[in-house]
């Protein structure tokens, strides 16, 4: 037995002993984020560290300490009973740094819009009622307005757009009401971090660019490009880099998005060998029934609570087909006609997983079939079904109008 401290040196002075002794597999017990830098070192170090989950080791006979907990993780390993987690591969884990710190400025940037919502709503200008988006080309221009120290309800009414459905007199209307000068400070000061986050955001997306640019495995052909300069030229040059990185296109699965895939892809990467099928996967994802079983009766099979990212990527999506006209969609609903809500999306949920699991790893293009075939499919289904049951009774069905 022996302790080490936590600085680097000491890291890579354990690392030493224990390539010393012969040691090539290292387990560590997730805590937190304390694991990180042990992790890293001594995979740098040539060192297989394997990350076991804190359920798996919690039940310490005897009392809890950590010369015991050591004591009893040697212990399971040397008998084979635990299981290493998934981790990607160390570029991969770059990528899912920046898009998780791209979502936390996301976040933060919706809390100062409800911030400057409220200061509007304290002085009781009634943006919110004839503009859907406060932060929209109107909306900005409005507020930036308001901040630089124009006060002319008719004059700020001017820069609406013409797409927009309320008139200039309903905005001069709504924009009529009482300048608070402590209110103003705090928009102000909401606006100025508003802009400072976008600049930030800026900055995730340029570095993602580079990333994927970096990890472009192949050139998939998504067909004509959209002139330069137009607004689905940014989705589209987004669109190609994802798909040259992972080889496939997934936004082509119904309800993935750009926002979708790039969460999958920068939480799981494009190797998925890490799994050995398809149903280690979804078990992995939290996508799968469990298996509570107790003298031969189920006892529960509801699927684990977990906050697994690419899990709830695919559950946004699968809520997203609830009005789509494709297979997918015809899939969902009809889940739905079955079972509650909650159940089909984690059902559609599962079939989506599947479907990013074999465009990764066979490299396959998705078709969608399309409503009216997916629907022809299940009444044949429906048709050929009591066929078979009355035949293996000895009896035969035939259609109405043939018996007539």
């Amino acid at each position: 037995m022996r302790e080490v401290g936590t600085m680097t040196d000491d890291l890579n002075a354990l690392a030493d002993w224990l390539l010393a002794c012969g040691v090539d597999v290292v387990v560590l017990e997730s805590t937190g984020v304390y694991w990180i830098p042990v992790y890293e070192v001594l995979e740098q170090r040539g060192l297989k560290p394997w990350l076991v989950d804190a359920r798996q080791v919690k039940y310490v006979p005897g009392r809890k300490s950590d010369v015991q907990d050591c004591q009893w993780l040697q212990k399971l390993m040397s008998h084979g009973l635990l299981r290493a987690a998934f981790r990607p591969a160390a570029d991969v884990c770059v990528m899912r740094a920046v898009a998780r710190q791209r979502e936390v400025l996301l976040r933060e940037q919706a809390s100062w819009v409800q911030r400057m919502q409220k200061s509007l709503v304290q002085m009781n200008i009634q943006l919110t009622e004839v503009i859907s988006d406060v932060m929209g080309q109107t909306g900005q221009a409005i507020i930036r307005d308001i901040v630089a120290g124009q006060r002319d309800a008719k004059v700020l009414a001017r820069h609406r757009h013409v797409r927009v459905k309320a008139s200039e007199t309903d905005i001069a209307k709504a924009l009529t009401g009482n300048w608070r000068e402590e209110h103003l400070f705090v928009l102000k000061q909401a606006l100025a971090m508003y802009d400072d986050i976008a600049t930030r955001l800026r900055e995730c997306d340029t570095r993602l660019q580079e990333l994927l640019t970096e990890r472009a495995t192949a050139k998939v052909d998504l067909g004509k490009a959209p002139r330069a300069g137009s607004k689905t030229r940014a989705a589209f040059d987004a669109r190609q880099s994802l798909a040259n990185w992972a080889g496939v296109d997934l936004t082509r699965i119904n309800g993935l998005g750009l926002d979708s895939v790039l969460k999958i892809l920068s939480e799981i990467g494009t190797d998925l060998s890490r799994f050995a099928n398809v149903k280690h996967f979804c078990s992995w994802l939290g996508l799968c029934p469990a298996t509570k079983i107790s003298g031969g009766k189920v006892l529960s099979a509801r699927t684990k609570r977990s906050s697994n990212r690419v899990r709830q990527a695919l559950k946004m999506a699968a809520m997203s087909l609830s009005h789509s006209d494709s297979a997918l969609g015809a899939f969902y609903r009809r889940l739905c006609s079955r079972m509650d809500k909650p159940r089909a999306n984690t059902a559609t949920a599962h079939k989506l997983a599947r479907m990013v699991y074999f465009m990764l790893t066979r490299g396959e293009a998705f078709v969608d079939q399309g409503q009216q075939r997916y629907e022809e499919q299940q009444r044949q289904r429906s048709i050929t079904s009591p066929k078979r049951r009355a035949a293996a009774m000895g009896f035969q069905l035939h259609p109405v109008g043939a018996a007539a």
